[in-house]
């Protein structure tokens, strides 16, 4: 895979603004490890070698697990992912794979059980940004391998 468009070549203020969001879910108070698991998890549905390679990186560097990030893509017969955890990844994938599955009241009665309305806003952010964040890298050709661990 080669790049076809550099991020920096974006119209202005539009890489600013996504880089903005995620600064933003930084600061929001949900927990970094889980976003970074949610953020995986969203890539390996999606296909995006280079978010995959990227959100590994990060999820190490909090103190993620090998094994967990390993066999992420089989979380809820994993006995090491917490109820809350894999919660959020049913989300994830429901929110993610819209067109084939709901995210219905008995999965938003569910997730209100672990998460107050303010960090279920947050869920939902860090799915739209890494789905957005999936299709324009799958779109300019980010290369897998080549994230440096800087949006530079």
């Amino acid at each position: 895979m080669n790049t076809r468009i550099d991020l920096h070549q974006m119209p202005k203020g539009l890489l600013e603004g996504l880089i903005k969001t995620e600064l933003y879910l930084k600061k929001s108070g949900l927990d970094l490890k889980l976003i970074e698991l949610v953020k995986y998890r969203v890539s390996q549905i999606n296909k995006c070698g280079y978010c995959l390679d990227m959100h590994h990186q990060e999820a190490l560097a909090l103190g993620e697990s090998e094994l967990r990030l390993h066999t992420l893509i089989a979380y809820k017969e994993c006995p090491y992912f917490e109820d809350h955890e894999k919660l959020a990844l049913e989300f994830a994938e429901n929110l993610t794979l819209t067109s084939e599955t709901e995210v219905d009241d008995q999965l938003y009665a569910r997730l209100k059980k672990y998460y107050p309305e303010e960090q279920i806003f947050m869920l939902t952010l860090v799915i739209t940004q890494i789905n957005a964040w999936n299709r324009i890298n799958k779109t300019v050709g980010a290369v897998p391998g080549s994230y440096t661990g800087t949006f530079e």
